[in-house]
């Protein structure tokens, strides 16, 4: 196999690459060379990871597919947890349910305007984010005096023979959402339809299901979040959810996954979450302000779609036969 095409199928070594070169530059701006200075680092990837699985299966299934409400769903759910616990570990179960019910709630209404009524979902998915916002200021009045459950505190901020616990339920997320897309009738199904829906409604596959599917999975997600962020963080503030809209499509198309939908790598959403807190966190030491931070991540963003349009432009040409590609031309 020629070392092109092994990079076109593990695009996720390139995020790895931009991790490697990050984290020197860090290490030598804290003048600490050890795996200590990604410890933090980590920690904030992690729960970037968590949402950023989900917005991939979206943007797995294709037609420029992006769920906006996210950032609605993750903090509506960080306040709901904090109000249904009321700081106590007993009510946890409840407390989990309701975000639950949250996310099924949230993916379900999102998946009914995408696929039944044929709304675009980029406009579908901010109309519900903007509803749950709304519930967002609700919850706000409730929340207050209430603290976070000392479980979710431990699970969220505790450490394993040094390893943040977060990182740990992280690596287990990618692993479920990589053997998902990999080993799973499911998992194909979902890059069938991301390739092309239509043919894939010829060849029997229900694209419906698929999309709903993937819609519920993204607003659970982030609904469990912002269970987590919540506890981590300890309480619920507005916007809470806000950078992690950006940022988890940021995270799914730096770590390989085709903006285009068909082609996604769980592993490579991990690295690209970790390196696009890596970039905010280099330039947060150099002192940039968070206007030009917001730059930086957005040019990060758009070269890399740069580069990966260019290359299925170079792809689909390279398909097309000479003759079709001449005929097609004087047509």
């Amino acid at each position: 196999m020629k070392l092109s095409d092994w990079l076109e199928r593990n695009r996720w070594v390139w995020s790895l690459i931009g991790v490697l070169v990050l984290w020197a530059i860090l290490s030598a701006l804290t003048s600490r060379f050890s795996l200590h200075s990604l410890s933090g680092v980590a920690v904030s990837a992690s729960f970037l990871t968590i949402v950023a699985l989900g917005q991939m299966l979206v943007v797995t299934t294709g037609r420029g597919n992006i769920d906006l409400s996210i950032a609605s769903v993750l903090t509506l759910s960080a306040y709901a947890s904090i109000v249904v616990t009321q700081g106590v570990d007993g009510r946890l179960p409840l407390a989990l349910a309701t975000v639950v019910g949250i996310g099924l709630v949230t993916g379900a209404v999102n998946a009914l305007l995408v696929v039944a009524v044929r709304i675009p979902a980029i406009i579908a998915t901010l109309a519900t984010g903007y509803i749950l916002a709304t519930g967002t200021l609700i919850a706000n009045r409730w929340a207050a005096g209430f603290s976070v459950s000392p479980l979710l505190k431990t699970l969220t901020a505790g450490r394993v023979e040094g390893v943040p616990i977060m990182l740990i339920i992280a690596l287990i997320a990618v692993a479920g959402a990589g053997f998902l897309l990999r080993r799973t009738v499911y998992g194909r199904r979902l890059s069938a339809v991301g390739q092309n829906e239509r043919a894939a409604e010829l060849a029997g596959i229900r694209t419906g299901r698929v999309i709903t599917a993937a819609f519920l999975a993204s607003s659970v997600l982030a609904a469990l979040t912002g269970l987590l962020l919540g506890a981590y963080v300890g309480g619920a503030f507005l916007e809470m959810g806000t950078p992690y809209l950006l940022q988890s499509v940021g995270a799914v198309v730096l770590g390989g996954s085709l903006i285009f939908g068909g082609s996604s790598t769980a592993l490579g959403t991990f690295f690209g979450s970790l390196l696009l807190v890596l970039i905010v966190t280099t330039m947060q030491i150099a002192g940039l302000p968070p206007g030009t931070q917001d730059i930086v991540q957005g040019l990060a963003v758009i070269a890399v779609l740069a580069l990966a349009g260019g290359g299925a432009v170079r792809r689909r040409r390279a398909a097309v036969p000479p003759a079709a590609a001449l005929g097609a031309g004087r047509a």
